[in-house]
């Protein structure tokens, strides 16, 4: 792979879950040239989810955030490539879907910033500490595909 290749977190929110956007979403990924490096579905404990939204603790939205993330399955992945963390971001657009360029997740499928989908991780440190979070290191796979000649200088 050209460039700088980084590993970034992806979650499928419940939203995204129920109106059976998974494999739309996941696909997306796919087109831009990332490679997934693993995927499981999750039901979030509450616990948990204070572990993985701990940066918003003492927000207004906090306990809003938490009682929907629990509130059904979510789909959680590992996407590899160049520049991922960047361009998995641009693949979701604004964390507001009103503000959200044509074309991104959140303008396509979204309405409201509560309802948005898809999270991921905003910058290398985060992107370590959600995938280390999320899964254990044997679950994440390093592996070359036949494509990637044709997607990477």
């Amino acid at each position: 792979m050209g460039g700088f290749v980084e590993r970034t977190f992806v979650m499928l929110k419940p939203d995204a879950v129920q109106r059976g956007l998974v494999g739309e979403i996941v696909n997306r990924f796919e087109r831009r040239g990332l490679k997934i490096v693993t995927i499981k579905m999750v039901h979030v404990t509450t616990e948990f989810a204070h572990q993985h939204y701990a940066v918003h603790v003492g927000k207004p939205f906090f306990e809003g955030l938490i009682k929907y993330i629990t509130s059904g399955p979510v789909v959680a992945m590992v996407w590899e490539g160049t520049n991922a963390i960047d361009v998995a971001r641009g693949t979701m657009g604004a964390t507001n879907p009103a503000k959200a360029l044509p074309g991104t997740i959140r303008a396509d499928f979204s309405l409201e910033m509560g309802r948005n989908r898809v999270h991921g991780s905003d910058g290398p440190e985060t992107a370590a500490t959600e995938i280390a979070l999320w899964f254990k290191p044997e679950e994440l796979w390093d592996y070359g595909r036949a494509v990637d000649g044709w997607i990477f200088e």
